[in-house]
C-alpha cells in the first residue's frame, strides 16, 4: 500500500494529519509511534475508513487505485481498535462465526483453539462481550483478527488491558504474521515496537518525520526520536 500527502481534520481549519506519506510493504510489520496527540488514531481510522475527514493526492494498494471503504479494500483488513465495545451482546464464538462469514471464509477451528489457549481466554468464550473486561474484550478482537490472516491487520494500541502472558503471545503473533500478510499497528510501548518491527514510523506534526529499519531500531534512537527518556513513547 502507497499514500501520497494524506491530509485528515476535525475541523478544516486544523490538521492532524498535514500531508503524511505511508508505504506499506508486503509480509512485513510496522510500528507506528508518536506522542499522544500525534494522530497514530486518527490514521488508523482513516485507513480503515471510518474518518471522512481527509483527503490525500494519490493511493495505491496492490499496484492500483483504492478507497479506504471500497469492498475489495474492506475485504484484505481488519482492524483492533484502542477502544471498542461493538457487539457486546455477541459472545467470542457467536462474534467469530459472524465475522468470518462477513469475510466469506471459515475459521480454521484447531488454529482459532490454538490462539484461545495462548491467550489464557478458554473460561470466557461464551462470557458476552460486554461483560469481559478490558483485557479479555480486546483478547476477544486479536484472536479474531489473528485467526483471519488477511492481508492487512492493522492494530491501534493492541498492548493496552493485555498481562504479561498475553502481551508475551501478542508479541510472537504480531512478529510471526509475516507469514501471512502485513501488520500495521500503533503503541506507545517501546518494547512492542523494538522486538517485533521491521521498520518503525515515528509520528510528529501530522507527518512521518523518521524512519527506521533493521539495525536502526533501537531504545536509544526512538527515544531520542521522540525527546524521552525511559518506558513509553
Amino acid at each position: 500500500m502507497d499514500i501520497r500527502s494524506l491530509k485528515a481534520w476535525y475541523t478544516p481549519e486544523k490538521h492532524v494529519l498535514k500531508g503524511l506519506d505511508l508505504t506499506l510493504d508486503e509480509h512485513s510489520v510496522v510500528g507506528l509511534i508518536g506522542l499522544n496527540g500525534a494522530g497514530k488514531t486518527t490514521l488508523m481510522n482513516v485507513l480503515c475508513g471510518l474518518h471522512d475527514g481527509f483527503e490525500c493526492a494519490s493511493q495505491q494498494y496492490g499496484g492500483k487505485a483504492f478507497t479506504f471503504d471500497g469492498n475489495d479494500f474492506k475485504g484484505d483488513r481488519y482492524i483492533v481498535f484502542s477502544e471498542d465495545e461493538s457487539f457486546g451482546y455477541f459472545c467470542f464464538d457467536e462474534y467469530l462465526t459472524y465475522v468470518f462469514d462477513c469475510y466469506g471464509k471459515k475459521p480454521d477451528k484447531a488454529y482459532v483453539d490454538t490462539l484461545v489457549e495462548r491467550f489464557g481466554f478458554g473460561e470466557y468464550r461464551g462470557v458476552l462481550i460486554k461483560d469481559l473486561s478490558l483485557g479479555n474484550r480486546r483478547k476477544a478482537y486479536l484472536i479474531t483478527g489473528f485467526a483471519l490472516k488477511l492481508p492487512l491487520l492493522l492494530l491501534d494500541e493492541p498492548v493496552n488491558g493485555l498481562d504479561f502472558n498475553s502481551t508475551e503471545t501478542l508479541y510472537s503473533l504480531i512478529a510471526g504474521y509475516k507469514e501471512f500478510g502485513t501488520v500495521l499497528f500503533s503503541s506507545h510501548i517501546l518494547e512492542s515496537v523494538t522486538l517485533t518491527s521491521d521498520k518503525v514510523l515515528v509520528l510528529e506534526n501530522g507527518v512521518i518525520a523518521k524512519t527506521y529499519t533493521g539495525s536502526g531500531i533501537t531504545p536509544e534512537n526512538i527515544r531520542a526520536s521522540l525527546g524521552t527518556e525511559e518506558g513509553n513513547v
